[in-house]
């Protein structure tokens, strides 16, 4: 294989840790392909598998702690349905356009909270993760911190902050509470730490706080972001147009990067190409490196249903396909970072890019 896409201009951020020249491998919620995502379990795992960082989201409880769930609504990855004492909390809101019904975390105390344990969220397409379902409890942000800390190496950590508007509205400035626990937890200004959400305004608001770390903005597809809905309504720019050559040099001003679909990242891109083709050119990783941004990509998955069609082998949506060329073409973009539900899968295609000369 050739040598990987120059990245003198913009190199990788060594602050999450990885190979010189190759992007960092960070576990999303964890080793979550493995175990129940946001478990100790995940993190854990993950921390032994040699991730580079770890990505948790973070959302509050009634009671203003900060816990570690993918969204607010938690029926599909706890076993809150099974618990009658919280049937009168089952109810539904409307969250960034989208009506859903089900127990929201900020209902919840953190006592409350503690009693319940947590689920596989794709049993049928992981049911050996599903096996360890109701073992463990919800995590607070302060336990991983302690993860982190009890590591045998430096592990960073990528924190999405979700919702952010949304909490504002009803009493919760995230930015606020996650200051206050980094803080308490000695990781404010800690090199490790990168902050991403799909919201500006929050990333802005830890920066004027001086939390320090490297703020990601994600952009969806489609879409908006819910700050720039909340202020121009049905004229807030949309996430594609923020990738205009103008737009991404604006982001640069304020943010470190970007954090993009891999089917954006992907666009264009032949990914079942030989090896020997070497470099693989995606457009918008190179006009963002341009302007000086880094960028991430979510989320690299093994399993048929998440791979492009000529690389899905066997009949079952559950099977692992050619993820390796997957995860191979992915990297060979030129991306700094890649998230991935299976660490050691990723840090495999990764080592398969290594010796080719790297990119810096």
């Amino acid at each position: 294989m050739a040598d990987l896409p120059d990245a003198t201009v913009h190199p990788r951020d060594d602050r999450v840790g990885g190979a010189p020249g190759l992007p960092s491998v960070i576990a999303h919620r964890g080793a979550s392909g493995l175990r129940p995502e946001h478990s100790r379990a995940a993190y854990e795992l993950a921390v032994a598998l040699g991730a580079d960082a770890i990505e948790p989201d973070i959302v509050p409880t009634r009671d203003g702690v900060l816990v570690l769930r993918h969204e607010n609504e938690i029926s599909g990855t706890t076993d809150v349905a099974a618990h009658p004492e919280f049937a009168h909390l089952r109810t539904t809101k409307t969250i960034e356009a989208q009506t859903l019904t089900g127990w929201f975390t900020e209902d919840f105390t953190w006592s409350e909270l503690a009693t319940l344990r947590v689920r596989e969220r794709l049993p049928g397409l992981r049911p050996g993760s599903a096996a360890h379902d109701g073992e463990q409890p919800i995590m607070r942000l302060g336990d991983l911190l302690g993860v982190l800390d009890a590591a045998p190496r430096p592990v960073g950590l990528v924190a999405e902050i979700k919702h952010a508007t949304y909490f504002d509205r009803a009493g919760f400035p995230l930015d606020d509470l996650v200051d206050g626990v980094l803080g308490e937890h000695g990781w404010r200004g800690d090199p490790r730490l990168t902050f991403e959400s799909f919201e500006k305004q929050v990333l802005r608001d830890l920066v004027a706080r001086g939390t320090g770390g490297r703020s990601v903005y994600l952009m969806e597809a489609r879409g908006a972001a819910a700050d720039e809905v909340a202020v121009h309504g049905g004229a807030a720019p949309t996430y594609a147009a923020e990738r205009t050559e103008a737009s991404l040099a604006a982001l640069a001003s304020s943010f470190d990067g970007i954090s993009l679909a891999v089917r954006t990242v992907m666009a264009g891109v032949d990914s079942v190409a030989p090896d020997t083709v070497g470099p693989l050119r995606s457009d918008i990783v190179e006009r963002a490196h341009a302007v000086g941004l880094l960028v991430y990509t979510w989320t690299l998955r093994p399993e048929n249903r998440f791979l492009p069609g000529p690389l899905r082998r066997g009949g079952e949506v559950a099977a692992h396909g050619d993820w390796e060329r997957w995860f191979g073409s992915v990297m060979r973009t030129g991306v700094d970072g890649v998230f991935a539900d299976h660490p050691d899968l990723a840090i495999a295609a990764r080592a398969g890019l290594s010796g080719v000369g790297g990119r810096a």
